[in-house]
C-alpha cells in the first residue's frame, strides 16, 4: 500500500509518497504565490492550495499502481484563517500564522479579557499569528465578510474538506487557534461567546491519527485512486514533522529549521508555562507538548541570500565561515516581529556590532547563530520548567546544512540527532495515514519501526562555552531595542 503525506507550507505544498515499510517512493514540491498587501500582513489563496495540491498528487503517483494509493494525509501550516460562506466559497483570502495585523485584538484579549482567563479556557495566551485575534479582526475590519461566514476552518483543513467533503480538523492543529480547550480536548464555548461564533461553525474535532473520511468519487476519478482511499485528520505542521523524526513519548525533542523555527517537546502530560512564553498544545500522538515558535528560522537565512547578498549556492557563502564562537556580530532574527518567548508584532530584524574589518562572512555567520540563540529562548524556558533535554532530533531546510546543525548543538549545549528522512511534516502525514488505515496499532508504533538516526552532532565542550558567553550576550539585545521597535514600526 502507498501513502500520501502533503505538507501544506507557507511558500509551497510538499507531497512526499510512502510505501507501508517506511521507503520514500516519490517527493513533489509545487510552490504558490504569498501575498502582502500591506505591511506586516500575509496572505494566500486557498484555492492555490488545493489546485496544486490536486496537480501535485497526480505528479507524485503518475509512476505507481493508483490501485494501491490507501490513505492520505496532512501536515499543515497552522493559525491560518480560511473561512467559507453558505456556498462553500471562500470568503477571503486566508489570513496566515505570521500575519501581523491583529494587535489591537491581541491586546484585547489578552488584557481585558485576560491572560489568566484565556490560560483557563484554552492553555495558551494570544499571539497575533493566532486564529481567535483573526477572526475578531475581521469581525471589527470586515463586518460584511464577518456575516457571510459558515465555516472556520484551518489551512490544511480546508484540503482535507475538499478531498473528502468532511468538515474537520484535528486536536494538534485546533489547539493554535485559541478556541481550544486544550485540556480536554474540545472547543472552548467560552471562546466562541468571546469571538462571536457559533460551535457549528467549527469543524468536528479529531484525533490526529483518525481516519475522517473516504475521498469524494469525483476526487477519486479525477487522480485515478480508489474511493476506498482514507483521508486521516492529520496535524499541524510541527505535530506532523515531530510525528516523522520519531518525537513522540514522553520528553523527546525535536527542533524544526523552516520558514519558521521551532523547540519542540512531546509529554505524556498536559502542562502549562506559567508566563505562557511556551505554547501548550495538543499532540498528533494522543498526549500533549510544549512548543516556543519563531516566526523567521530558516527564512532569515533565505532573505540574507536571497535578497541581499543575492545568491543561491547557500554552501558556497557558509564555507568562508571559520570561527565558531568568536563572531563580534549579532544579529536578531525579528523579520516578521516574534513569538516565542517575547510576543511582539513589532520587533524587527536588527544587525548590531559591525566594523570596518566585518565580512559578509561575520554577517552570514551572525545570522545562523541569530536563529540558534533564538531557539534557545525558548530552550531556556523549558529549563526553567525543570524539563532537561540532553538531545534533539532536527528537521526542516535548514537541517541540511552541516554548519547549521554544529552551530545548534554547541549553542544549546546537546546532542543533534539527524534522521534518515528529514522530510518532516509530509512524513508524518503519510505515517498518520498508515495508522488511520490499520497497518500499525499506534503513532509510538509506527515511529520506533520506520524513524532511524544516521547521524548525531556532538557539542563540544569549549565551543559550547564561547556560545554561552556570546549568548549571554545576545539576550541583552533585544531588552535593549524594545522601545525602539515600537518607534519604528
Amino acid at each position: 500500500m502507498y501513502y500520501i503525506g502533503v505538507d501544506l507550507g507557507t511558500s509551497a505544498v510538499k507531497l512526499l509518497l510512502m510505501a507501508s515499510d517506511g521507503t520514500i517512493v516519490n517527493i513533489v514540491s509545487r510552490e504558490y504565490p504569498l501575498y502582502f498587501p500591506h505591511p506586516g500582513w500575509s496572505e494566500q489563496k486557498p484555492e492555490d492550495w488545493f489546485s496544486n495540491t490536486m496537480e501535485g498528487i497526480k505528479e507524485l503517483i503518475a509512476d505507481v499502481d493508483k490501485s494501491q494509493v490507501a490513505g492520505i494525509s496532512f501536515g499543515g501550516q497552522m493559525h491560518g484563517l480560511v473561512i467559507l460562506d453558505e456556498n462553500d466559497e471562500v470568503i477571503r483570502p486566508a489570513i496566515l500564522w505570521n500575519d501581523g495585523r491583529t494587535v489591537e485584538e491581541c491586546d484585547y484579549l489578552n488584557n481585558v479579557i485576560g491572560k489568566d482567563k484565556l490560560s483557563e479556557y484554552t492553555a495558551n495566551i494570544a499571539f497575533t499569528g493566532f486564529t481567535a485575534p483573526k477572526i475578531l479582526w475581521v469581525k471589527n475590519k470586515e463586518p460584511e465578510n464577518f456575516a457571510r461566514i459558515r465555516k472556520i476552518m484551518l489551512p490544511k483543513d480546508y484540503i482535507a474538506y475538499k478531498l473528502s467533503g468532511v468538515f474537520c480538523t484535528d486536536v494538534s492543529d485546533a489547539s493554535g487557534m485559541l478556541i481550544f480547550d486544550v485540556k480536554n480536548r474540545c472547543w472552548s464555548k467560552e471562546m466562541c461567546d468571546i469571538c462571536g461564533i457559533r460551535p457549528e461553525q467549527l469543524a468536528a474535532v479529531y484525533e490526529s491519527y483518525e481516519k475522517v473520511g473516504t475521498v469524494l468519487p469525483e476526487i477519486a476519478a479525477e487522480l485515478g485512486i480508489p474511493e476506498s482511499c482514507i483521508v486521516a485528520a492529520g496535524a499541524g505542521d510541527n505535530a506532523a514533522a515531530a510525528v516523522g523524526t520519531g518525537t513522540v513519548g514522553d520528553g523527546k525533542c525535536n527542533i524544526s529549521l523552516g520558514t519558521s523555527g521551532t523547540v519542540f517537546i512531546s509529554s505524556d502530560k498536559f502542562g502549562v508555562d506559567k508566563n505562557n512564553a511556551l505554547h501548550s498544545f495538543c499532540h498528533a500522538d494522543g498526549h500533549y507538548h510544549l512548543m516556543g515558535c519563531m516566526l523567521s528560522a530558516a527564512s532569515c537565512n533565505k532573505w540574507w541570500m536571497d535578497d541581499i547578498i543575492g545568491t543561491n549556492d547557500y554552501a558556497a557563502q557558509q564555507k568562508a565561515i571559520e570561527k565558531l564562537g568568536e563572531n563580534h556580530v549579532y544579529f536578531l532574527p525579528y523579520l516578521m516581529g516574534e513569538r516565542s518567548p517575547h510576543n511582539n508584532p513589532n520587533a524587527r530584524g536588527t544587525f548590531i556590532g559591525m566594523t570596518m574589518d566585518t565580512t559578509r562572512a561575520d554577517m552570514t555567520q551572525a545570522v545562523l547563530e541569530g536563529v540558534a540563540f533564538a531557539l534557545r529562548d525558548s530552550f531556556e524556558v523549558a529549563k526553567s520548567l525543570g524539563i532537561r533535554i540532553e538531545r534533539t532530533k532536527i528537521c526542516g531546510g535548514g537541517a541540511k546544512s552541516p554548519l547549521w546543525k554544529k552551530i545548534i548543538a554547541n549553542v544549546l549545549g546537546i546532542k543533534v540527532d539527524v534522521i534518515e528522512s528529514e522530510q518532516g511534516p509530509s512524513m508524518g502525514g503519510a505515517m498518520l495515514a498508515a495508522v488511520a488505515n490499520g497497518e500499525y496499532s499506534g503513532v509510538e508504533e509506527i515511529a520506533d519501526k520506520l524513524v532511524k538516526v544516521v547521524d548525531t552532532v556532538e557539542p563540544e565542550p569549549e565551543l559550547t562555552a564561547k556560545y554561552d558567553e556570546r549568548y549571554s550576550r545576545f539576550r541583552q539585545i533585544y531588552p535593549a531595542c524594545k522601545d525602539l521597535f515600537d518607534i519604528i514600526k
